[in-house]
């Protein structure tokens, strides 16, 4: 986890041109998990934490031409990656801070953030702020390609308690933000944890 927006910037700016053809067979775990976002021709959805933008085809398609896509970053290379790769054409890229998001409460129908978490300097307030743009009922997906066991070990490391992925910590984190956990799967080939917005 960070807190320091900087060093998130360095991070993936160091990484933005080649994080595509790192990862080249996530896109059918991206496009499952939209899907279950159950999202409908014209609703407003927010990638949030876009990076190169690997979700927004499939945010697309799920809402079709007369629906709102958007992609927010921090990071003005994952920007640019996602220019090169065509996918602006899917939705409206921001540059801007998760934190702070320059769009009106409950414009949203749904956010889709994945791999965002690890990265928030501040997930209850954060995860706030995404509630705060959702209409009551939308919907929240957190998710990464990966389970939490196979990302520690990609990363050599081991998952400890106090991640904020497992279950009994973010049930009661999304909870104080705004959002009510609907379903939770940790497995190898995914991770997704879906919320509703609360009224």
């Amino acid at each position: 986890m960070s807190d320091d927006h900087t060093h998130v910037q360095e991070f993936f700016a160091a990484r933005a041109a080649g994080w595509d053809s790192r990862f080249p067979d996530d896109g059918p775990a991206y496009a499952a998990a939209v899907a279950e976002l159950g999202l409908r021709e014209g609703d407003r959805v927010l990638d949030a934490g876009c990076g190169t933008g690997r979700a927004l085809p499939p945010l697309r398609a799920a809402v079709g031409p007369s629906g709102v896509v958007v992609g927010a970053d921090l990071t003005p290379a994952m920007l640019e990656a996602a220019v090169r790769a065509g996918r602006d054409r899917e939705g409206r890229l921001l540059l801007a801070d998760v934190a702070a998001l320059p769009l009106r409460p409950r414009s949203l129908d749904a956010v889709f953030a994945a791999g965002l978490i690890a990265h928030l300097p501040d997930p209850a307030g954060n995860l706030g702020e995404l509630a705060r743009v959702v209409r009551p009922g939308g919907v929240l997906a957190l998710f990464h390609p990966i389970g939490r066991a196979a990302l520690a070990a990609r990363q050599g490391r081991r998952i400890t308690p106090d991640d904020l992925r497992a279950e009994p910590n973010l049930r009661p984190l999304l909870a104080g933000s705004g959002w009510r956990m609907t379903s939770y799967a940790d497995e190898d080939a995914r991770f997704l944890a879906l919320a509703v917005r609360e009224d």
